[in-house]
């Protein structure tokens, strides 16, 4: 079921969005080279604490996981691209990061991610963050009263697809709302003017993900990290979003 959140529930959700935005730049800022992204995950959950937050992820269980997930933040390094369990690791010059992260706050959610590169950045590693941002700045510039959310997956594919990556399906963008994951699935593919027409009142987050090389994924053994089949490296990028009669209004804007 798809739930039109009133006005007053958009601006909770702006609320969570707000702490979303605030936890993911303090944390990709720790983010450097000799650092152990344990200290980025010990460093959330302190965060979320304070903040009288509640994890989306910490005992999550769906069936495309080997649950519970027993940690506040997803952390994928290079060819790590999606569900990134934290483990211990020291960060390397010019590795890449990404950092997924929701929370619900008196009831209502948000989520997002960014993906940063450590320390010297490669031309290449430069160019495929770029791309996962300029395709959810195209999400979002689609993302308007009377459209559909075929534009919405049209508008990521033709970014990712013209820079010249291959593009999974199987993971996407969803709604959200009083929980993490609700209808509907937001393909990062798709047809203009096909699928469900956009409403105001409807918050979605979207999340265009894509590895340098293949679409194809393998999973580790802890059941959950994604990483690219063939060692590419990954990036994301995600920002929760409310259609509104004035248009796209990201809650997770970071400043």
């Amino acid at each position: 079921m798809i739930e039109l959140k009133t006005p007053q529930a958009i601006e909770k959700m702006a609320v969570t969005g707000r702490f979303v935005a605030d936890t993911l730049t303090e944390l990709s800022e720790l983010a450097e080279v000799g650092r152990d992204v344990m200290d980025l995950e010990l460093r959330a959950r302190k965060l979320i604490e304070k903040r009288g937050a509640v994890s989306c992820y910490w005992d999550y269980a769906p069936s495309f996981g080997r649950g519970p997930f027993r940690n506040v933040i997803c952390l994928s390094v290079n060819d790590a691209v999606l569900h990134g369990q934290p483990h211990p690791y020291v960060l390397r010059d010019g590795d890449v990061l990404t950092l997924d992260f929701a929370v619900s706050v008196d009831g209502w959610v948000a989520d997002s991610a960014l993906t940063v590169i450590v320390g010297t950045p490669a031309e290449q590693d430069v160019r495929l963050v770029e791309s996962t941002r300029a395709a959810l700045d195209a999400a979002i510039a689609a993302a308007v009263p009377g459209n559909r959310i075929g534009d919405i997956s049209a508008a990521i594919a033709a970014v990712g697809q013209d820079a010249g990556y291959r593009i999974n399906t199987d993971f996407g963008g969803h709604g959200l709302g009083r929980t993490m994951h609700e209808d509907p699935h937001v393909a990062n593919v798709g047809r203009p003017g096909r699928g469900l027409e956009l409403r105001p009142g409807l918050t979605l987050a979207l999340e265009p993900w894509w590895c340098a090389g293949t679409a194809k994924l393998k999973v580790d053994p802890d059941g959950w990290t994604l990483r690219s089949a063939d060692g590419s490296r990954g990036a994301h990028a995600e920002h929760t979003v409310a259609i509104t009669e004035d248009g796209p209004r990201v809650l997770t804007g970071r400043s």
